[in-house]
């Protein structure tokens, strides 16, 4: 069984949130994606997107879905729907003006207030 407490070690090559906005600005720039990237077909595209990752774990009893990066062709599968939930993510939040990770780490202080630890 996997231990899930620890977050994996980030690999020293691996690009931060603002290249990867670049990128995916870039990517879509070049061909001509931009009319489409409106608020409106980001978040649909991430839902859908978000349910292709669900399908994976649809029928699945919480021990095999504990276990699904254990098979390598699932775990592709995974790890692919996973990039593309996050590609959204990052445009939506690049054409609103977000900043991801100030977003997330205000939520988390408010849910800290909202839910206190017993």
């Amino acid at each position: 069984m996997t231990d899930h407490s620890d977050p994996p070690a980030e690999s020293p090559a691996a690009p931060g949130l603002p290249e990867l906005q670049r990128r995916l600005a870039r990517f879509a720039a070049a061909r001509n994606w931009q009319p489409y990237h409106t608020p409106k077909n980001l978040a649909s595209a991430l839902s859908v997107e978000a349910a292709e990752l669900v399908e994976i774990f649809q029928w699945l009893t919480p021990e095999e879905s504990a276990r699904v990066m254990d098979d390598p062709g699932t775990a592709h599968r995974v790890t692919d729907e996973v990039a593309d939930v996050l590609a959204y993510l990052l445009q939506l939040c690049e054409v609103l003006g977000i900043d991801p990770l100030a977003a997330l780490a205000a939520k988390i202080e408010r849910n800290e207030h909202r839910f206190p630890a017993p």
